[in-house]
């Protein structure tokens, strides 16, 4: 009876002993599963086999790195001064910096390879582009970075030439060129096109897809909100609408200025017309392509896009059979494409005979083939940085 009492007596001491016991093994777990988290991690950060740093010195920088990325940015405030955010992706391990405070010389270089991403819209802005050109060539010389690819928000007429001389191609240093808009340079090889995306300098966010996105019935067949200028087809556009009475069941809000900031309340505006639309028309501003076609995307509003070439550089090479657009076309984007805004009352009654099913049918299929298309842009610029800045197996 005494080895029984001992037991016992044990037993009596330390009510909590199970407890103990199950709490060793759980934390023997949580430690395996973190050592195997290490080692994956670890050996995540060997098969990564190029770092590549992202200056992010144009707005079109965020719409590579949180809309096709779906990349993060700290601080999340829009105005700081320094954000920064990284990710790996394919053999690359990716580091993105954006913000005011981001000047040549004043931050460290953490990459032997780097992507910036420059405004060359207008000549004050390609000479603050030019200023980082100069910085990363001067790197390249001094041996401190290998490689550098250009995302460039181009010329609305692609008048781009000021960017040619510094393409490796023509004896400068840059590797590959990312370009807005139908470049007639574009080649697949070294000069790509790139989609303009939303209007991230306006803070148009990402937009997740809801439910009721998808399957509420929405209050109006179509929308425009914009500037009319003088003697364009934005003037047509809004003439036609005013024929049958069709504004009366379209979400028309027109100024005669464009006006590059939005107050709180014209961004609201903006944002619940293309939730409220079935259709989001797309009339030609100086370039066809515009921020409008993919913040209607966004949110399930089927652009309708007036698919004519403005005047001015853009596609004039035989390689442009399909231009304008011809990213978004090639891509399968399905959008309804018009020569003339005489052929929208036709689309209207059509539309108006549509049930909520095709609708919601149709949305699915906008939003899908949107969310695809980034998904498809972020591995054609990964494999393309990755193709161009790492060393061939050929030996």
């Amino acid at each position: 009876g005494f080895t029984d009492h001992v037991a016992l007596g044990n037993e009596e001491w330390n009510p909590w002993d199970a407890d103990e016991k199950n709490e060793l093994a759980v934390s023997q777990q949580r430690y395996e599963a973190n050592l195997k988290m290490i080692k994956y991690a670890r050996s995540r950060l060997e098969q990564t086999s190029l770092r590549v740093q992202i200056w992010g010195k144009a707005a079109i920088g965020l719409y590579l790195w949180q809309h096709i990325f779906g990349g993060y940015l700290e601080p999340p405030d829009v105005i700081a001064q320094w954000r920064e955010g990284s990710q790996n992706a394919g053999k690359t391990y990716f580091s993105f910096l954006t913000g005011p405070s981001v000047v040549p010389g004043y931050f460290s270089v953490e990459a032997e390879h780097v992507v910036l991403v420059l405004n060359g819209r207008e000549p004050a802005k390609i000479a603050y582009a030019t200023q980082w050109l100069h910085y990363a060539q001067t790197l390249t010389e001094t041996r401190k970075i290998q490689h550098v690819a250009v995302v460039l928000l181009g010329n609305e007429q692609c008048n781009n030439a000021w960017i040619q001389p510094y393409l490796k191609r023509n004896g400068g240093f840059v590797n590959l060129l990312f370009v807005t808009y139908d470049y007639a340079f574009v080649n697949e090889e070294d000069i790509f096109q790139w989609p303009l995306g939303v209007a991230t300098y306006r803070n148009f966010p990402v937009v997740e897809p809801s439910w009721s996105m998808l399957h509420d019935p929405r209050s109006y067949l179509c929308n425009f909100l914009g500037t009319v200028y003088k003697n364009s087809s934005r003037e047509t556009l809004i003439e036609i609408l005013k024929q049958d009475g069709l504004d009366k069941l379209c979400w028309i809000a027109t100024r005669e200025q464009w006006q590059p900031k939005e107050t709180n309340e014209s961004f609201k505006n903006y944002q619940d017309a293309l939730l409220q639309s079935d259709l989001t028309l797309c009339p030609v501003g100086i370039n066809t392509e515009c921020y409008r076609i993919y913040e209607a995307c966004s949110y399930g509003s089927l652009p309708v896009i007036e698919d004519v070439m403005t005047p001015g550089d853009c596609g004039n090479s035989s390689a442009y059979h399909s231009a304008p657009l011809q990213l978004l076309k090639t891509m399968g984007a399905p959008f309804i494409f018009i020569k003339n805004w005489k052929e929208l009352p036709a689309i209207l009654e059509k539309e108006k005979k549509m049930s909520l099913q095709e609708k919601i049918q149709r949305r699915k299929k906008l939003l899908e083939w949107y969310r695809n298309f980034k998904a498809w842009m972020r591995q054609k610029f990964i494999n393309t940085l990755e193709n161009s800045f790492l060393p061939s197996d050929k030996g």
